[in-house]
């Protein structure tokens, strides 16, 4: 990070973000997405504002890439790439000792990484006591506060009860209300011109109402999904052997088989209903993938671990909470 993104008052500066990584507010990129609501929701807006195309799904395990297209073209949605040659954006907790990380030769591998718990140098190290205080919300809310300072964003009463569910936001409002409360003023979401201001200062919904939309949001979710809760989201690999699923081929490409394509078109024409984002299929990608396996490592959080992880020189990883940090190494299929 060139310029400097944090005035004197703890307040973000949208104008340094955007000089630094100018590629967030432009028109017409390639993305890849988390497979998940957040993911989904980012995918949703950058298509209908400033007419992306979604190109991609990755999850820190498998990734799906339209055929033809290299991931130096695209931009990744709510995940942090270790790769000075990728962009992305995300939410997760990622250094250790922001003091020493950010003096290392290899952190330049996120120069065009946007990543607000890096911009405040929050880390997950016990001497640095900032992970209870990590990024309380969602990639979305980032996005829309970014793009927001640059041009209008109208934000539907309606879109505000998945905006609030997205990530779990609105258990993080209850649960860590001092936290969120700070992000937002760094944010500056009280700014009536800013998108978060409508989400999180709103006057239409009382704690009974919110309660009532998020049991709707939730009954919605169950009717796509067909289960208690996995209609939000495109699974693209198991969670035991963490190989790819829900993929059929088709010739020496792969699509998502029928079942996903249904829920991923029933949720995100669900979301575009409730924000006013139009859904356009077509620029969509949910068949035509080349499919990448990466290993998946898990490590318990201590200066050590964290060193020899590192050294291995990882694609992407979230401190995912106090008890554990995940992180992803490429092997044979490299993105490179």
């Amino acid at each position: 990070m060139s310029e400097r993104m944090v005035d004197d008052s703890g307040k973000i500066i949208y104008a340094n973000v955007i000089k630094s990584y100018p590629w967030i507010v432009e028109k017409g990129h390639k993305c890849i997405l988390s497979p998940d609501s957040d993911g989904l929701l980012c995918g949703l807006l950058m298509q209908h504002l400033l007419d992306w195309d979604v190109c991609g799904f990755y999850d820190g395990k498998v990734m799906l890439l339209k055929h033809g297209i290299q991931v130096r073209e695209c931009v990744f949605l709510d995940m942090e790439i270790f790769r000075s040659f990728v962009r992305s954006i995300g939410q997760h907790m990622l250094m250790w000792k922001p003091e020493k990380d950010v003096r290392r030769p290899e952190w330049a591998n996120f120069q065009n990484c946007i990543s607000p718990n890096n911009m405040r140098l929050f880390g997950g190290s016990p001497a640095q006591k900032k992970f209870s205080k990590k990024y309380p919300l969602a990639t979305i809310h980032l996005l829309l506060a970014i793009i927001g300072s640059q041009m209008q964003i109208a934000i539907k009463d309606d879109a505000i009860c998945p905006l609030l569910y997205t990530d779990g936001t609105f258990k993080n409002m209850f649960n860590y209300p001092e936290n969120v409360l700070d992000w937002l003023d760094f944010l500056c979401a009280n700014d009536v011109a800013n998108p978060l201001h409508k989400v999180f200062y709103n006057n239409c919904y009382s704690t009974n109402k919110l309660m009532l939309a998020l049991r709707d949001f939730f009954a919605a979710i169950k009717a796509i999904g067909g289960t208690s809760r996995g209609g939000d989201k495109i699974v693209i690999s198991n969670s035991r052997s963490r190989g790819p699923e829900n993929l059929d081929q088709d010739g020496s490409r792969f699509k998502l088989n029928g079942a996903q394509v249904e829920i991923a078109n029933k949720f995100l024409s669900m979301l575009a209903e409730q924000t006013g984002w139009g859904y356009r299929p077509e620029k969509w990608a949910f068949e035509n993938f080349n499919v990448f396996q990466f290993e998946k490592g898990t490590i318990k959080p201590n200066g050590r671990n964290y060193e020899d992880m590192l050294r291995r020189k990882p694609l992407s990883w979230a401190m995912t909470s106090g008890q554990a940090i995940e992180y992803t190494v490429e092997g044979p299929d490299r993105l490179a």
